[in-house]
């Protein structure tokens, strides 16, 4: 415990980082306050009592509430999120976008302004669609449809660029990525009504207070097993040549790329959950077609086929947003232009090849293990828990909250370290953060 105040007051003696946090906490608190503001037009007593399930209560976990209270940030930073993706993936296939990849620091620019003006268009969409589905029509107060969606597509669409202006805003004044951040708050907001949910429903009689007590040391052991997952590297060694440049000696050293056992993060989960809700929305269409129960069975977030098709997906779509996010050819090239090399390889096509064959033996692993958390809150679910707090046990709100929180505790140790102080931890590091060069080729995850 003094060690825990030792460090709080080192923390509070850095300006630099006191303010970060300060700026940080208060864009929060700007973007919590905001997520309570009703769209006008809109009857907030009706429009709060409409339920949340399914793919509605996936979003609404990511807006914070936002999105069943039909509030101003109700689509949240999902369709940044969106355009993030497909720039991303246009960087594959558009000869135009690689090469703004390639530019560095002025092509990065360029990508981030057409994902803005792509946000815009999507959120745009979007918002038209919400309205009409979601908004339902006991909660307007605003008697002519064309007024109420033209008025309030503009204020949702606002809502979306407000709410990613404080994300960077937070990148470039507070302590970490912004965006991820507003996410993590986002979900971290259901969490106290889940557990009072969970606590209330046990206690009256299911289980008693044992099962809830097993169900709480079940949920820390899942999100060890996720930080060990998010954590796990696989380190390969390079060799840098000596180099004399004038007086002063460079390269020599012995250095290591790691590689991360899950290099996609938490995308496979979101592309694979995108497609699993097309049989729910087949099944709506053609009521006839799902006679034959296995659209019904499939649409079932319980049943096993769906569970045994959702790992599946995670596993291939894992593979695939590996392979284009992480450039065994390019960190060859790396390597080669700065005079390094892996003891025993040859430079060039030979430690591209032998990079890409360790990445592909360490992402089956990851794989598997990233479909087994995604659906650990469907097991959840079976043995008696709630659904709104089974999303804790696993899936894409763990992760990100796994992987947020510490990327935001290596952002504070690094402060420390650099002034001299301790960091958070007794060793003086967070383990598996600290002291790991990025790897060379690869870019990070949108979330």
């Amino acid at each position: 415990m003094k060690k825990f105040f030792t460090t709080l007051s080192n923390i509070w003696k850095i300006e630099d980082l006191r303010v970060r946090i300060t700026n940080t906490l208060l864009f929060l608190l700007i973007y919590r306050v905001g997520s309570y503001v009703v769209l006008p037009g809109v009857n907030a007593a009706i429009a709060s009592t409409q339920k949340a399930e399914g793919l509605v209560g996936l979003l609404n976990m990511f807006a914070g509430g936002s999105f069943s209270r039909s509030s101003i940030f109700a689509l949240g930073v999902m369709p940044y999120i969106s355009a993030s993706i497909v720039v991303q993936l246009l960087g594959i296939a558009v000869p135009y976008f690689t090469k703004l990849q390639k530019e560095g620091e002025s092509g990065r620019n360029k990508l981030n302004q057409w994902t803005r003006y792509l946000t815009i268009g999507i959120t745009f969409l979007q918002a038209i669609g919400y309205l009409k589905s979601q908004v339902a029509a006991d909660a307007r107060t605003i008697a002519d449809p064309f007024t109420f969606i033209f008025l309030n597509t503009f204020v949702l669409t606002a809502g979306t660029l407000f709410v990613m202006w404080l994300g960077e805003k937070i990148t470039d004044k507070g302590i970490g990525n912004g965006i991820s951040l507003i996410i993590m708050v986002g979900i971290i907001a259901q969490l106290p009504m889940a557990f009072t949910t969970e606590f209330i429903s046990r206690n009256g009689g299911a289980g008693g207070l044992i099962a809830f007590i097993v169900e709480i040391v079940a949920l820390i052991g899942v999100v060890m097993f996720t930080i060990l997952i998010v954590q796990g590297t696989r380190k390969i060694s390079v060799q840098y040549a000596k180099r004399i440049v004038g007086n002063k000696q460079y390269g020599g050293v012995r250095q290591y790329i790691p590689l991360k056992v899950n290099a996609a993060g938490v995308m496979p989960i979101i592309f694979a959950q995108a497609l699993m809700f097309i049989p729910q929305t087949v099944s709506q269409f053609f009521p006839n077609v799902s006679s034959n129960g296995i659209l019904i069975a499939l649409a079932n977030y319980n049943s096993w086929e769906h569970n045994l098709l959702f790992g599946i997906l995670i596993i291939l779509f894992t593979y695939f947003y590996t392979a284009i996010t992480v450039n065994p050819n390019q960190m060859a090239d790396d390597m080669k232009k700065n005079g390094g090399f892996i003891p025993g390889i040859k430079p060039g096509r030979t430690t591209a090849e032998f990079i890409d064959g360790v990445i592909s033996k360490i992402t089956l692993p990851g794989s598997v293990f990233l479909a087994i958390i995604a659906i650990i809150p469907a097991l959840a679910s079976l043995v008696g828990v709630s659904p709104v707090f089974a999303r804790f046990f696993g899936g894409t709100s763990l992760i990100i909250l796994v992987g947020v929180v510490l990327d935001t505790l290596q952002q504070i140790e690094s402060h420390l370290l650099m002034r001299h102080y301790d960091g958070l931890m007794k060793t003086g590091r967070i383990k598996g953060r600290t002291a790991m060069p990025a790897a060379a080729g690869t870019s990070p995850t949108a979330i």
